[in-house]
């Protein structure tokens, strides 16, 4: 019987929680995007109303809003790596690696998660999945030629598809485009995340291969970690 609906988003909230619980004042914290990363950022804000002091960084102009209306001190710009990184995923497979970006914010998502020293995922259960592709891989890629760009990302075996929103093509925090490429085998995501970055007009893609630290799983069953998570907040 598939999972209900509520109990999906009461999982993400359970996973989100343990990840607030690693937040500490004097942290510099990088704040994902999404529907798992926001009840994340909500945890936060509410722990700063208790007095939390902390720094963060948003990966999306949506997020951004969101912590300010929480009253979360933002930065864009930053001298030093960021103690935590906490954001959501697509697809999740039993190495940790990911598939990110069905939200459109993949790019901003793996600068950020690249400058931490430990990125930590949250996710309900059903975004755990056997292998990387069940769904289609984002590839952010520049407007100029794009419709040669995507041939040159169909030579790798996919069918890739502009994404489009209510007026028109869909334009990134970055004024990007982005393709839905669907892979008939993704056996070997690092293979295909090296191919891809050789395509000039590629910016970026969803594929997190090797950079989540952690993995926080909320479920009927309770919280599942996979993987290694920093050591307790003191504060």
């Amino acid at each position: 019987m598939p999972t209900d609906l509520t109990d999906i988003e009461a999982h993400k909230r359970a996973a989100a929680e343990r990840a607030v619980e690693l937040v500490a004042s004097g942290m510099l914290v990088g704040l994902g995007s999404g529907s798992t990363a926001r009840y994340f950022v909500e945890g936060v804000a509410r722990r700063v109303r208790e007095g939390l002091e902390i720094t963060a960084l948003a990966t999306s102009e949506e997020t951004q809003r969101l912590a300010r209306t929480g009253g979360i001190n933002l930065v864009d710009t930053i001298d030093r790596p960021l103690d935590i990184t906490v954001d959501g995923a697509d697809e999740i497979d039993s190495r940790r690696n990911l598939i990110k970006g069905r939200g459109g914010a993949l790019l901003r998502e793996k600068v950020v998660a690249h400058a931490s020293r430990a990125f930590l995922v949250i996710a309900d259960e059903t975004k755990a999945v056997p292998k990387l592709g069940q769904g289609p891989v984002p590839v952010e890629v520049v407007p100029f030629l794009w419709e040669v760009t995507s041939r040159n990302i169909e030579s790798l075996g996919g069918q890739a598809s502009l994404r489009t929103g209510a007026r028109g093509p869909f334009r990134t925090d970055n004024g990007n485009l982005i393709l839905d490429v669907a892979f008939a085998d993704l056996t070997k995501p690092d293979e295909l995340d090296r191919h891809l970055h050789r395509i000039p007009g590629v910016v970026e893609h969803g594929l997190f291969i090797g950079m989540a630290a952690a993995v926080i799983f909320g479920g009927p069953q309770g919280i599942r970690i996979v993987g290694s998570l920093p050591a307790p907040a003191a504060g």
